[in-house]
């Protein structure tokens, strides 16, 4: 089981045969309560995708953007995908282990919708980046 702490790392994109679909994304993982809080309050615009976790829910209170929102299970499948405006209070997903948030469009423009699963490569592994618990393996 792997582990994340704040940090980043790539977002990596699979189809139902395995393929990987597309260059890896950048991402920002948020692992910390602090971070997670703040998550992408505030920001005008996202560099990639931003990994929440633990997280099985969201709000969009204080954003100045739309965001995409994928719910994640343990294994790092998607259950769901949402575009929330600014000002809005997103239910928890009963299974959602972690939240992956995103630019509004961006996830349909990666191939994310329910179902498929998403890898994380995350950067500086071997100095020890991980907090976050996962069923999926430390990538290497």
């Amino acid at each position: 089981m792997g582990r994340w702490r704040d940090g980043r790392g790539r977002l990596i994109v699979r189809t139902d045969s395995g393929t990987a679909l597309g260059a890896p994304v950048p991402l920002e993982i948020s692992a910390s309560y602090r971070a997670r809080t703040r998550g992408l309050l505030g920001r005008d615009s996202v560099d990639g995708a931003m990994l929440l976790s633990p997280a099985s829910g969201v709000h969009t209170f204080g954003m100045r953007i739309p965001i995409d929102v994928a719910y994640l299970d343990r294994s790092l499948t998607v259950l769901a995908v949402r575009t929330m405006p600014p000002g809005r209070l997103g239910l928890p997903r009963l299974r959602s282990r972690h939240v992956l948030e995103a630019e509004a469009g961006a996830l349909a423009r990666w191939g994310v919708r329910a179902g498929t699963r998403v890898e994380v490569e995350v950067e500086g592994e071997a100095e020890g980046q991980a907090e976050v618990e996962t069923d999926q393996p430390p990538a290497r």
